[in-house]
């Protein structure tokens, strides 16, 4: 394989991460509902340990869609993570308070007491979701950065990544995102809990969340689809080209169908959870939706001859796949690394299933050896 080849390889596997980080995100929608839906201690418990058999595996996503990128994109890594700190330092910091508190959380003694962890959780629940999606929408409005001729990345704001809380359109992911993460997580909490009174509040839950979550989503797909997207010309410089954007959605025909039945998914796992009260299944629909649909708008974001990391005040410094990557050999080296996926997919498979057999109920809580 050519570097092109293993440039949108490395592109598409990245995009994957992307999708299943964004559905494993319900760990968090739950952490955000954990007062809204508990409503005493032992409500709230089984809340907590529900969610406690799932949260290694968002954090594990986040940090091999982190190496992922150094490894295929290290000019990306550089400019982001190098200029952007602030923002991600706070998305690390949420994700470490979370590791504290379902570590500690139910410790005997515990000096700074159970509250103390569970708005650490909530901290958890609505900051990283919505950060995560706002550095996300960054890939559309772009940031301000500027790539020097031995490829130093100066930021050309104080903010160091913060400055994208000061563009609109970021906020519609941001939100977006965090309504999608606490809808699934309520979808996840029927599934299970074996609690009547839990799965009544998730239900009404979905239906409370689904609504802002699709109008912000449609709002910044309206958004980005009738604006102006960052495209490369034919001697390979970045311009600006109106409806760049849902060109590519309308010019990679596969692509869109993946996007749409993501959106379907979604759709059909709310609305039929929201009008079958005995239905408890939403969470599969919705979670294959939504990684479909991630993957459908990163590859817009990605493919075509789109800058995938746009600079808002030096254009001709937006990444692209091909300018942001790193060497044949690393990138073929990698590639032999990334066929173990699928066997890794199928252990995350095993211990899901493994973890969520049945539904937690007081009586299996109570007699659980390990209690977050």
């Amino acid at each position: 394989m050519d570097l092109e080849i293993l440039q949108h390889y490395w592109w598409i596997l990245l995009c994957i991460l992307g999708g299943l980080l964004v559905f494993l995100l319900f760990v968090q929608g739950g952490q955000s509902l954990l007062y809204t839906i508990g409503k005493n201690k032992e409500e709230r418990d089984l809340l907590v340990n529900t969610l406690g058999h799932k949260w290694e595996f968002t954090f594990t996503t986040l940090v091999v869609f982190g190496g992922a990128f150094f490894a295929s994109f290290p000019l990306f890594y550089s400019t982001s993570f190098g200029g952007a700190y602030v923002v991600w330092m706070l998305i690390l910091f949420c994700f470490v308070i979370q590791a504290v508190s379902y570590e500690y959380r139910s410790k005997r003694r515990n000096f700074l007491g159970t509250r103390t962890y569970e708005t650490f959780l909530m901290i958890n629940g609505f900051a990283a979701p919505f950060l995560l999606g706002a550095a996300v929408a960054t890939f559309f409005t772009g940031s301000p950065f500027r790539i020097g001729e031995m490829n130093q990345v100066e930021w050309m704001t104080p903010w160091r990544g913060l400055d994208a809380l000061g563009v609109w359109t970021n906020y519609l992911l941001g939100f977006a995102v965090l309504f999608l993460a606490r809808t699934q997580a309520a979808l996840y909490f029927i599934l299970t809990i074996d609690n009547e009174a839990v799965r009544t509040r998730s239900r009404k839950q979905v239906l409370w969340n689904a609504i802002p979550f699709v109008v912000f989503f449609l709002w910044f797909l309206a958004a980005i689809f009738t604006g102006e997207g960052y495209a490369m010309d034919d001697n390979g410089s970045i311009v600006l080209e109106k409806y760049k954007y849902f060109r590519n959605l309308v010019e990679m025909p596969l692509n869109a169908i993946l996007f749409l039945l993501g959106v379907a998914g979604v759709l059909y796992g709310i609305l039929r959870t929201v009008l079958s009260p005995r239905w408890r299944k939403g969470i599969w629909f919705t979670g294959a939706g939504s990684l479909l649909a991630v993957f459908g708008l990163l590859i817009i974001a990605g493919f075509n001859g789109t800058a995938f990391y746009p600079s808002s005040t030096d254009i001709q410094s937006s990444l692209t796949i091909y300018n942001a990557s790193s060497s044949l050999y690393t990138l073929k080296a990698m590639s032999w690394v990334s066929l173990a996926i699928p066997f890794v997919a199928a252990y995350i498979w095993y211990a899901w299933r493994a973890l969520t057999r049945k539904p937690m109920d007081a009586k299996e809580l109570e007699e659980a050896e390990n209690k977050y």
